[in-house]
């Protein structure tokens, strides 16, 4: 059984598939021209949306945003302690980006884990821990358990900090939150960020 449609002449869907191109040719230019952009954009909307990217030095009890505490343990480095002006839920990763904080996942699991923090430890920045033979930080894998970069959430600025539930990635704060960063060894296990 043979289905012809009618008016399917060539020229028509000649005229049709060139009419399809060029209205695909003028959407695609309202996507942009950088491709990188479009990977990048759910969590470029996600920090619009949320936060104007204005940043104050401020304690998480006088923060009405999201406060941002980065304590770099034995690393030689001051601790950031900033108020993100966020007004909805935003990723940790934009909070650590407004508020002027780069990190550095790993190859094996990307950005779930911190590895560096605002470059530290550098590449060729020997780590010594007591009781431990110093290393470097490859950021190939997990680090050790006597030196990492812990992920730490207080849900309030009345309540104890807790550790992350989830990687940095996929971390979620609201405006009254914290979200923290704290380089630690062995014998800080019961350090928090800023304390």
């Amino acid at each position: 059984m043979n289905f012809i449609a009618p008016f399917s002449s060539a020229p028509t869907r000649t005229f049709a598939t060139l009419g399809a191109l060029v209205l695909l040719a003028v959407l695609s230019g309202c996507a942009g021209t950088d491709s990188g952009a479009a990977a990048g954009s759910s969590a470029s909307a996600t920090a619009a949306a949320g936060t104007d990217s204005a940043t104050t030095d401020a304690a998480p009890a006088d923060c009405a945003g999201v406060a941002v505490v980065v304590d770099f343990g034995l690393l030689d480095a001051d601790t950031i302690t900033k108020c993100v002006d966020a007004t909805t839920t935003i990723s940790a990763s934009d909070a650590l980006e407004a508020a002027s904080v780069t990190t550095e996942g790993t190859v094996e699991y990307g950005d779930m884990v911190a590895c560096r923090v605002n470059d530290r430890p550098a590449a060729n920045e020997t780590i010594e821990v007591e009781g431990q033979a110093p290393f470097t930080e490859s950021c190939a894998t997990m680090a050790p358990m006597h030196a990492y970069w812990g992920i730490w959430v207080q849900p309030s600025a009345e309540a104890d900090w807790e550790y992350a539930p989830v990687g940095l990635g996929e971390l979620e704060i609201e405006p009254g939150q914290s979200v923290g960063l704290l380089f630690t060894t062995t014998g800080m296990e019961t350090a928090t960020p800023g304390s």
